[in-house]
C-alpha cells in the first residue's frame, strides 16, 4: 500500500459569511500556534484558504488570505509552547514580521525566520499568498542563540534566491510527494535552509548533527505511515531503521520526546482529525483504525490529552463553525 502525506484543507467560502473569520482565527491557532488573529476592520467577510501537509518532521502549508494580523502574545508563548521555527516565504503581496524588537517588511522572493517561542507579529495589509514551513528547532545545525539574530530579518538573494523557486514548486506537487520521497525533499528544504543561514551568519562549520536529523526525519515518516499498525512499537521502529533501542531513544529525548509518546500523540491527533469530521462512524471504530483497539483504554489516553471524551470532543466539533471543512 502506497504511503500517504497528512493533508489539511481549510476554505473560509465554505462557510456561510458571518462564520468565516472565526473559522479562519481556529484554523490558524490549530495549524501553527496558538495566536489572536484579527482584521485591519475589526469584522465582517474574510476570503482565506490554508492548505499544506507533513513530510516528516516538516509541515508545509500554502496560505492565501485578505488582509489580518496574526499576534503571538507573550501569554500564548507561555501557555503552549511549541519547540519550533517558522519560515515565511511571501510570494504575492506584502506582510510585516515584528520579532526581537526587529521588524522585517516581506515582499514577494522575501522570506523570513522566526521563533514560536518567542513573541511575534505578522501583519499583511493586502491580499498576499505565502507559503509557511514549520519543524522543531533542533533540526536545523545552528545554536538557538545564533539563529536569534537572524529572526524577523529579510532574506533574499544569494544563496536564498533557490529556495523560492524550489518551495513554489513543492507547493504544486503536495498532493504527489509522500512516503520516503516527501521526506528527501524535506531533508533538502533543511539543508538548503541551513546553507542560507550560515551564509548570513558567515560561518560554514561541518554540521555533525546533520545525519541525526535525517535520521530522524525518516523515522518520524516511518510512524506516520504506520500509525495504523497495532504492533507499532520502540523495537519495530529500531529495526526498520537498523539502530539498536538505546539509540532510538537517545534520539527522541535530543528532540525532548519519547518514543512512544510521539507515537501517542500523532495518533490521537488523527482520532481527533476523524472525529471532527462528523459522520456516523463509531468512536470505538475510530480508536482502532489509529491503533487502539480497546474502547475504554482509546476514551482514557483521548481525555487525558484533550480533557473530554471522545465522543465529547465529536459533539463540539460539530458545533463549531469549521466543522467539515478540514480534510
Amino acid at each position: 500500500m502506497p504511503e500517504t502525506v497528512p493533508q489539511k484543507s481549510v476554505r473560509t467560502l465554505d462557510l456561510p459569511a458571518r462564520q468565516r473569520f472565526d473559522c479562519w482565527k481556529s484554523a490558524l491557532s490549530e495549524t501553527f500556534v496558538p495566536l489572536e488573529v484579527s482584521l485591519p476592520g475589526g469584522g465582517g467577510d474574510f476570503r482565506g484558504r490554508l492548505s499544506g501537509c507533513e513530510l516528516g518532521s516538516l509541515r508545509f502549508f500554502e496560505v492565501v488570505a485578505e488582509p489580518h494580523t496574526a499576534l503571538r502574545t507573550p501569554r500564548l508563548v507561555r501557555s503552549a509552547p511549541a519547540g519550533c521555527y517558522k519560515v515565511g516565504l511571501q510570494l504575492r503581496g506584502a506582510s510585516v514580521l515584528i520579532q526581537d524588537g526587529r521588524e522585517a517588511t516581506l515582499s514577494p522572493g522575501d522570506f523570513a525566520l522566526y521563533d514560536t517561542d518567542r513573541p511575534y507579529t505578522l501583519a499583511f495589509s493586502d491580499p498576499h499568498r505565502m507559503l509557511v514551513l514549520v519543524f522543531p528547532r533542533d533540526l536545523l545545525g545552528l545554536p538557538q542563540a545564533r539563529l536569534a539574530a537572524l529572526t524577523a530579518t529579510r532574506i533574499r538573494g544569494g544563496t536564498a534566491a533557490l529556495i523560492g523557486p524550489f518551495l513554489g514548486q513543492m507547493a504544486g506537487l503536495l498532493d504527489e510527494v509522500g512516503g520516503q520521497a516527501g521526506v528527501r525533499l524535506a531533508g533538502n528544504v533543511l539543508d538548503l535552509l541551513n546553507t542560507v543561514f550560515h551564509e548570513r551568519l558567515d560561518c560554514f562549520p561541518t554540521d555533525p548533527d546533520s545525519g541525526h536529523r535525517a535520521l530522524m526525519l525518516r523515522i518520524t515518516a516511518f510512524i506516520e505511515s504506520h500509525l495504523a499498525d497495532g504492533d507499532l512499537c520502540p523495537a519495530v521502529i529500531a529495526a526498520a531503521h537498523h539502530v539498536s533501542l538505546r539509540q532510538l531513544h537517545k534520539l527522541f529525548q535530543a528532540s525532548g520526546a519519547t518514543v512512544a509518546g510521539w507515537i501517542r500523540q500523532r495518533r490521537l491527533e488523527r482520532c481527533a482529525h476523524d472525529l471532527r469530521q462528523g459522520g456516523s462512524c463509531p468512536v470505538s471504530a475510530i480508536g482502532a483504525r489509529w491503533g487502539y483497539p480497546d474502547p475504554a483504554h482509546f476514551s482514557r489516553l483521548f481525555k487525558a490529552a484533550y480533557g473530554m471524551s471522545p465522543r465529547d470532543y465529536r459533539y463540539l466539533s460539530e458545533q463549531t463553525p469549521c466543522a467539515g471543512v478540514q480534510d
